[in-house]
């Protein structure tokens, strides 16, 4: 069976392949037309053009025109019959009538030279697109499986379902996301996260395709199958990020069609007033509105965007930065407030168990421990997997007793019946169910020394009895303060969301220096607190999570990042922009990319105008032939192409 992924790659090889050949046809047409073109230059200039000569250089040129723009030919006069003024339209017309009064050398000219101006755009809008296409070719297409009778063989990777084992030589790519079983290597996982130092790896850690295997080979359970791991979800939101389109881009669209028509009628008001006002020859006129028609073709205006926006994006991918929209890539300019959740965001997201305290009416204190072990293992929450690790005796297997009807409780914890108790593992909330008010406030001091040095606690209860107590510490991200002083820098004020107790976030925000601390969120009240910030009016507000509980959040945000190297489907899913590795410098990263971008946007859109105004003035009011007219568009177009392909870099 072919995979999807596998049928990209080779649709997207056939599809470069069919362009790749169109390409050189298209430049050798413009070559022999541009030399056909030249000749009939040549014939003019030397004063050839009389006799049974002018019909030479009429042919040359006639040829030259149709070799160079069939295509143009073809596409305006349909616009012509649809009455839309495109720019095919505005060429078509331009040359046909510089033909038809005489001046034939220069209408092969510009035909000509106008056919080599698109060939080169072509081309160099193709260097920011295929600057993410490279991603296709990442994935190796063979794998080495471990078959039932326990032997390896050579498959294709669209043949390799979840939880197969597959073996990975040094120096080779990961074909599959997966789960080490066995071996410990360094990986290489800067074509996905932009991260250029080496990862190292161990069992237990996760791998992901396209990514370089550089010293052990590895044993490794799959997890995602070929159309389900992360590569792909980078492609196919890269793909669908470049057919959508950025507000400056609709904006520029919807100018063109009504300044392309306007620029006609213009051209028309030239041509029948100039002998009127100038005193022009109804020739000169005529030649003077053809002139005006091929200066003011919105070329450079039309491809000023998508060449920038997809720059950006190519960009983008290659710091590991997943964009979805061009949309999103120009609004990060305008994040005002950035929201961030603390576990997984700020943090490391990998907490470990600091303290375990088991309070004096417990009698038989290794059954509470296995007790909260069976409790801790079955959850999700990282800090209930540090629990569980943290109590487990090394080389010591302990019996755990049998839960029923287990289930987790959003922003609290979870809870199961034992030997006819109601059991509970969660944060201080519990507390609340303590009928003993001295009881509550014991135990409340005692957590809050705990929490003293920004550490989150937990609670195990049983019938509403308080068996033990858990600090759990999970450390900042290297480098988060940096980052938090940037994005202020920028102006961007920054706010902690967490359903961590207010003692752990103010500890935590203290190390970081964010003075807005909003703790003890469900993920309700999360999504509250985004649509509060947004209703203060302070601009755009940005949401920056991992987990299941910031997806409402995430949705609600104006704009959403998620962390893809340890967030979850759900978050990956709902945000607008996915940071690959986790880095909250590549949020920073992002927001001045977004500004960049918009910088050379507008420098593009003020270069096709300037160049155009000024050309345009020249040639009503002055003089202005059509060589100066196409190598205005031409030099205006291919100008607004390499400052956009500038963000590549």
């Amino acid at each position: 069976m072919t995979g999807k992924l596998t049928q990209l790659i080779q649709a997207r090889e056939d599809s470069e392949a069919l362009l790749s050949r169109q390409s050189r046809l298209e430049a050798l047409r413009a070559s022999v037309a541009l030399v056909f073109a030249l000749t009939a230059e040549f014939i003019h200039v030397l004063k050839f053009d009389d006799g049974p000569f002018q019909y030479v250089g009429m042919l040359f040129a006639g040829v030259g025109i149709l070799l160079a723009g069939g295509s143009t030919y073809r596409k305006g006069l349909m616009a012509i019959r649809q009455l839309r003024m495109n720019i095919s339209a505005l060429m078509s017309v331009a040359v046909t009538g510089a033909f038809l009064i005489g001046q034939w050398p220069e209408a092969a000219m510009v035909m000509a030279l106008y056919a080599c101006a698109e060939w080169i755009e072509a081309r160099s809008v193709g260097r920011a697109k295929n600057a993410v296409h490279a991603l296709l070719k990442l994935r190796p297409e063979r794998v080495h499986m471990q078959q039932c009778c326990g032997g390896w063989n050579e498959v294709s990777v669209d043949q390799v379902p979840r939880d197969s084992l597959i073996r990975i030589r040094p120096g080779a790519r990961v074909p599959l996301d997966g789960v080490i079983e066995s071996g410990q290597s360094t990986l290489d996982e800067s074509s996905l996260t932009g991260e250029s130092m080496p990862v190292d790896k161990h069992p237990g850690s996760g791998v992901y395709a396209g990514t370089l295997n550089q010293t052990a080979e590895l044993t490794v359970r799959v997890t995602a199958t070929s159309t389900e791991g992360v590569l792909s979800q980078v492609i196919a939101a890269v793909e669908q990020a470049q057919q959508s389109r950025a507000p400056t881009q609709g904006l520029v669209d919807r100018f063109a069609r009504w300044y392309t028509p306007l620029v006609f009628f213009i051209a028309l008001g030239v041509a029948f007033a100039g002998p009127l006002l100038w005193h022009l020859s109804w020739l000169g006129a005529s030649y003077k509105a053809f002139v005006l028609l091929v200066i003011a073709c919105p070329c450079a205006l039309v491809i000023s965007t998508p060449v920038t926006i997809v720059s950006g994006l190519a960009r983008a991918a290659r710091m590991g930065v997943v964009i979805k929209g061009g949309a999103w890539l120009e609004a990060a300019r305008d994040i005002a407030v950035l929201a961030i959740d603390k576990t997984g965001t700020l943090t490391v997201g990998r907490p470990v168990l600091a303290e375990a305290e088991f309070l004096d009416s417990v009698q038989d204190e290794a059954m509470v421990r296995a007790l909260a072990i069976a409790m801790a293992e079955r959850s999700d929450h990282p800090v209930a997997k540090a629990i569980a690790q943290g109590l487990q005796p090394e080389g010591e297997p302990v019996d755990l007793p049998v839960l029923h009807d287990y289930s987790a409780v959003a922003g609290v914890g979870v809870q199961a019946h034992w030997n006819d108790q109601f059991c509970q593992l969660g944060n201080r909330r519990l507390l609340d169910s303590v009928q003993c008010p001295q009881a509550r406030v014991q135990l409340g001091q005692r957590l809050n020394d705990m929490e003293a040095g920004g550490r989150s606690t937990s609670v195990l209860m049983c019938n509403d009895h308080v068996l033990a107590l858990f600090a759990v510490s999970d450390e900042i991200r290297p480098g988060a303060a940096a980052q938090i002083r940037r994005l202020k820098g920028l102006g961007v004020k920054v706010v902690m969301l967490t359903g961590d107790n207010p003692v752990v976030a103010q500890g935590v925000g203290r190390s970081l220096g964010i003075e807005d601390i909003r703790a003890s969120l469900l993920p309700n009240d999360k999504m509250e607190q985004i649509r509060h910030l947004r209703a203060e009016g302070a601009g755009l507000v940005a949401m920056a999570g991992d987990g299941i509980n910031d997806a409402p959040a995430l949705a609600s945000a104006g704009l959403g990042f998620a962390m893809g190297g340890s967030g979850t489907d759900i978050a990956m899913d709902t945000a607008d922009i996915v940071v690959m590795n986790d880095n909250l410098a590549r949020i920073v990263d992002t927001i001045e990319l977004s500004k960049k971008t918009r910088r050379v946007l507008w420098q593009n859109i003020g270069l096709a105008l300037g160049i155009k105004l000024v050309f345009l003035y020249l040639a009503v009011f002055q003089e202005a032939t059509m060589w100066e007219a196409v190598f205005a568009d031409m030099g205006a177009s291919l100008l607004v192409v390499f400052n956009g392909l500038r963000l590549l870099r």
